[in-house]
């Protein structure tokens, strides 16, 4: 009976390893586990499409996270889509107001995220400001489209 007991207690602590890992995964997937927590400053840019970007993905400049996505939203005047971006307080009138804002996709679940590429501008972005030069994403049934559309063309001349 002691042996049983003692099989027991370490299917047990597997057991419990196994839902520490999965739980692990899936905050690492989610982009939860990263979250910051401290101040923000709000940063707004118009896309013409958006992809399948979401609330809370990350914003990078070079790589580095500086902020998330906070708000999704859209705007019936221009008929494009308002992205708002909470930025780290730290970089607050650090980064040029004329820089480059484009929607990448990120490993192999295709995960979406806005980077941002710094302008040369001495004015610098501040709360409540919107970044105007934006690249949306690419999406993959457009690329297929123009590819198998090109193809098409090919074929006639």
């Amino acid at each position: 009976m002691n042996k049983n007991r003692k099989i027991e207690v370490w299917v047990g602590l597997f057991m419990a390893m196994g839902f520490a890992a999965l739980f692990y995964l899936a905050m690492q997937v989610s982009n939860l586990g990263t979250a910051y927590t401290g101040e923000t400053f709000d940063v707004t840019a118009r896309f013409d499409n958006i992809g399948g970007l979401k609330v809370k993905a990350p914003v990078t400049i070079a790589g580095v996270e500086v902020g998330r996505v906070i708000g999704i939203s859209y705007d019936p005047q221009d008929f494009r889509a308002v992205v708002k971006m909470g930025l780290q307080s730290r970089y607050l009138h650090k980064i040029p107001d004329d820089s480059f804002a484009k929607i990448l996709t990120a490993g192999l679940l295709g995960e979406q995220y806005v980077g941002l590429d710094p302008g040369g501008s001495e004015t610098t972005l501040g709360n409540g400001s919107e970044i105007t030069v934006t690249q949306s994403a690419l999406v993959l049934e457009d690329v297929i489209g123009q590819f198998i559309f090109g193809k098409g063309q090919e074929g006639k001349q």
